[in-house]
């Protein structure tokens, strides 16, 4: 029997045995992930980041994360030299960054990949198009993407695509997220945001084992889901099954990066003290989970 690339990522992500799957090469790449790493995206703390970037970054790393993922670079835009040696000072890595589509057009690319190389950064992901949900428009957004992944593939790079909740809205009898998925390919992450996947009323563990390997980064948003009381927008305290999207990222999700975005706040408290509430709620998941 003829077993495809697709089923064959599925029952190894399910636990299934495969006789006669080779032990090298493409199999051994999708095994489980003994460590993901733990990032914030600087959005978290926008207002932070436009007072005094350095300052930012140094509160970012004394609150215990490992890495960023970039929203813009602010006094660093043009001195990708400069970001690195700060990031490096602080013990910081780059999980990734968020960079419009234009960004990775046949014009612009190889000035992209130069920046990002130079401060260490694998993974460009563009956080929203007008093109997703269009028509006709998302199958030539889906085609820029493909091409621009194959570009940065042979420098150890690879683009991808954020949702929100429209990216579930349907053309026919197939979401805009499926048909970006499927004209895409498996070199283009799909970088889903489980908070917002929650408040869209799906399940983010389903959407990780529909694609493995894909979600290389994933967003960690905090969401309270209408009709929670007593919930909070912090990790361990809101409403996202944190456990089950930690299991599957680790067994089929070829992830990473749990990236903590905060995009609400506890009242007397500031976007950075959040997100440092955040971290500590998932490392405190984590450890009951034997992942830390």
């Amino acid at each position: 029997m003829k077993i495809s690339r697709r089923d064959m990522l599925a029952m190894m992500g399910s636990g299934i045995c495969v006789a006669g799957l080779p032990t090298t090469g493409e199999a051994a790449f999708w095994k489980k992930k003994e460590k993901i790493g733990l990032a914030l995206q600087l959005y978290s703390i926008r207002n932070h980041c436009g007072q005094d970037i350095d300052k930012a970054l140094a509160e970012v790393a004394e609150l215990g994360y490992e890495a960023v993922e970039f929203a813009g670079y602010y006094k660093y835009g043009n001195d990708a030299a400069s970001l690195k040696t700060k990031l490096d000072s602080l013990g910081l890595k780059v999980a990734g960054t968020h960079i419009r589509a234009g960004e990775l057009s046949d014009q612009k690319i190889e000035k992209t990949i130069a920046f990002h190389k130079e401060i260490g950064c694998k993974y460009l992901v563009v956080p929203g198009d007008g093109r997703f949900t269009h028509p006709e428009g998302s199958k030539e957004f889906a085609a820029q993407m493909k091409r621009a992944a194959e570009v940065l593939k042979p420098h150890g790079m690879a683009c991808g695509y954020h949702n929100h909740t429209k990216e579930f809205s349907k053309n026919g009898d197939k979401t805009y997220w499926d048909l970006f998925a499927e004209r895409t390919g498996e070199d283009v992450v799909l970088q889903q945001d489980v908070g917002w996947t929650t408040h869209a009323g799906l399940d983010p563990v389903e959407l990780i084992k529909k694609y493995p390997g894909r979600t290389k980064t994933t967003h960690f948003k905090p969401t309270v889901t209408q009709g929670d009381q007593g919930k909070q927008p912090i990790i361990g305290q809101d409403s996202v099954d944190w456990k089950g999207i930690i299991s599957a990222c680790y067994d089929v999700g070829g992830t990473d990066w749990f990236i903590v975005e905060q995009e609400r706040y506890l009242s007397g408290k500031s976007p950075m003290e959040c997100s440092g509430l955040s971290l500590k709620g998932l490392k405190s998941i984590l450890k009951e989970m034997k992942r830390l």
